[in-house]
């Protein structure tokens, strides 16, 4: 069977990741340029063909919101010119935070988000840790949902892991750092904590034996990362060794990287879905480039994605 041609675009903010998928890939990135009204009015304009083409868009949804709308402009200018597929990658899918309504007269933005993306014309999405995985119930077109676990099992394969620990910031990371703490044969201990409102914590305690232990937290995302500086900040004075923690995308917003500095956390290992404002000393960023290229590669040739899951 003949298969289609593939053509890798990127958007303005996600090049630096979409260039190092596209060298693993072996493909170019497409020509794509985006133009500006005086008034900031974006208008992409594709200039190569991608008539019966299987299109893929890199571009991450993170702050501001005119990287998904770039990103909708491509997809609509890619069905209007006829590609064949249309599948957007989003490595970090931005409100995905916003999943159900925890309160009266809230919106379910990710909800609007997956129907707006329909609407502009993906056949397909492919993203990377979901902040819930029923996300992938919100979307009727296929959706691809990668693993972190892929990047950062093989770097912990690395350290000697028989102190270790590991660790959830919140009950809503259990089955993240459970799947760690069973993979290396590691205990596992639990942050509960409690919110009086979005990005602030008003109380947390530890369940489990952390003492003389070097232990590893795990979550999906760093924002302000408070959440990690304090839970790290509590291990310790319960008589952790060390903490580190892993985090898939590094939002890091506000006071994050002061937070983090200034934390009693030995390392912040994060992926490269969204780029760093500045650089630290105790960030260390690992590239999701090859996992996306293969998952793009086994999608184009009509092959299973299973083998780009950690087991």
């Amino acid at each position: 069977m003949l298969l289609q041609e593939v053509k890798l675009f990127t958007g303005t903010e996600s090049r630096y990741l979409a260039e190092k998928i596209a060298d693993y890939y072996n493909e170019p990135l497409g020509d794509l340029e985006l133009n500006r009204f005086s008034d900031g009015e974006m208008s992409p304009v594709i200039q190569e063909s991608v008539r019966g083409a299987y299109v893929f868009f890199i571009q991450s949804t993170f702050t501001p919101a005119d990287n998904l709308w770039e990103l909708l402009l491509m997809i609509d200018a890619a069905k209007r010119a006829s590609a064949k597929y249309i599948t957007a990658v989003i490595p970090y899918f931005g409100y995905a935070r916003q999943d159900r309504k925890d309160k009266p007269r809230v919106s379910i933005a990710s909800k609007l988000k997956a129907n707006i993306l329909q609407a502009a014309g993906a056949d397909r999405v492919m993203t990377l840790d979901f902040h819930a995985d029923q996300l992938q119930g919100f979307f009727d077109i296929p959706v691809d949902h990668l693993k972190s676990d892929y990047i950062f099992m093989p770097h912990l394969k690395k350290m000697d892991l028989s102190n270790t620990v590991f660790a959830a910031p919140d009950v809503g990371g259990v089955k993240r750092a459970r799947k760690y703490a069973k993979y290396f044969e590691r205990p596992l201990v639990i942050c509960d904590k409690y919110r009086k409102r979005a990005n602030e914590v008003a109380e947390m305690t530890v369940i489990g034996e952390v003492d003389k232990c070097d232990v590893i937290l795990v979550d999906d995302m760093a924002d302000t990362a408070g959440t990690l500086c304090r839970a790290a900040k509590l291990l310790k004075t319960k008589g952790a060794k060390s903490v580190r923690a892993i985090c898939t995308h590094p939002v890091l917003s506000g006071n994050a990287y002061d937070n983090i500095e200034k934390s009693v956390l030995e390392e912040l290992i994060v992926t490269d879905t969204i780029p760093l404002k500045k650089k630290l000393d105790k960030i260390k960023v690992l590239s999701t480039a090859k996992l996306f290229a293969r998952a793009i590669r086994n999608t184009h040739d009509n092959k299973s994605i299973s083998s780009l899951f950690w087991e």
